[in-house]
């Protein structure tokens, strides 16, 4: 765990403006900001699991992070609310009854006078976007995408993986590029670039050692994700393997933004696309390139840009939503402030 000290902030009398959290697969962010915007104390940690540990265990991870904050904001130990309002994003609350059950765990400690949990693409969505509104497509891990309209309507998808019919994701590609090379070492696959790039990258005989060694639990699972360099590296010489991974991935981030934009009856209307996630953050060329074809055809009233910023800055512009919302700071000019504060990036995709 790492935090960052920032400017002092006296938490004598009043709660700091928003507690935003960004929780993932491989690490958390909470960021104490301002209601002015200003940001105050940050912290990081590791994953966030509540699918495999349970909202309350998972929640009581967070607790250090907190305190950390608070000191890096140089904050005491109070009696009352932390924050005025808590806002998390949480990956692995990917449906509403997942998002509730983690609502109540984090309102249970009275860290924030208001709680609101959401999953993670929200985060990304607002992070991307002047308001929350339009689709976001997260593909970093895992892939899912979200829509909202103003008024508040939006369109999700369950995101449990397999089961609900996705496919992707750093995850997702890994698992697939480990198929392709170790059906090519024992015959059932055909050649591919993958099975020695694989071998040579973890310094093993081949690619089925490699396979073994995640299975004996001699690699960590989470080095699995080493794999998607590897993809992008071979597609880059050529290999057909390689390159139709790549090409299902733009494929089915398009269907995701077609959906999406059709059900929110937004296909032929202009509207932000937001991308982000480690594998579109990446921007290689041979994914941007296919999927803005695509885009191009199928979806061609999107306008979609990647956002490069730290997900815990949409956590936490959400919450200063939500102080506007209720008269209590938070607005315009209090948002290009904590803009300002993480360097915000976003880059159009398309001309």
């Amino acid at each position: 765990m790492d935090h960052h000290q920032l400017e002092p902030h006296d938490h004598a009398t009043e709660p700091v403006g928003v507690i935003a959290i960004d929780a993932g697969n491989s690490k958390t962010d909470v960021a104490l900001v301002g209601a002015d915007g200003q940001l105050l104390g940050t912290a990081r940690g590791g994953g966030f699991t509540p699918h495999l540990d349970g909202p309350e265990t998972a929640v009581a991870t967070l607790a250090p992070l907190i305190a950390a904050a608070a000191r890096a904001a140089g904050l005491g130990a109070t009696a009352g609310p932390l924050g005025q309002h808590l806002q998390a994003c949480l990956a692995n609350a990917d449906l509403p009854v997942e998002e509730q059950q983690l609502e109540r765990a984090l309102a249970a400690y009275g860290w924030g006078r208001t709680v609101a949990v959401s999953n993670d693409t929200f985060g990304l969505l607002r992070a991307g976007s002047a308001t929350p509104y339009g689709v976001a497509v997260v593909c970093g891990a895992g892939i899912n995408c979200v829509g909202l309209l103003p008024d508040g309507r939006t369109v999700r998808f369950p995101a449990l993986g397999q089961l609900t019919g996705d496919w992707g994701g750093g995850g997702g590609l890994a698992a697939e590029a480990m198929w392709h090379a170790t059906r090519a070492e024992d015959g059932r696959g055909t050649a591919t670039a993958l099975a020695p790039a694989i071998a040579a990258h973890f310094g093993l005989p081949d690619a089925t050692a490699v396979a073994e060694a995640l299975h004996l639990r001699k690699l960590g699972q989470e080095r699995l994700h080493e794999v998607v360099p590897l993809i992008f590296g071979c597609a880059e010489r050529g290999d057909q393997a390689a390159l139709e991974l790549i090409d299902r991935q733009a494929d089915e981030i398009t269907r995701l933004v077609r959906v999406a934009l059709t059900r929110l009856e937004l296909l032929d209307t202009p509207t932000p696309l937001v991308l982000g996630g480690g594998v579109l953050a990446a921007e290689h060329p041979l994914l941007l390139d296919n999927l803005t074809a695509r885009l191009h055809a199928l979806a061609p009233q999107a306008l979609p840009r990647i956002v490069t910023a730290p997900p815990v800055l949409g956590a936490a512009l959400l919450g200063l939503d939500r102080l506007a919302d209720g008269g209590l700071g938070g607005g315009e000019a209090a948002q290009r402030r904590l803009r300002e504060a993480y360097g915000s990036t976003t880059a159009a995709v398309v001309a």
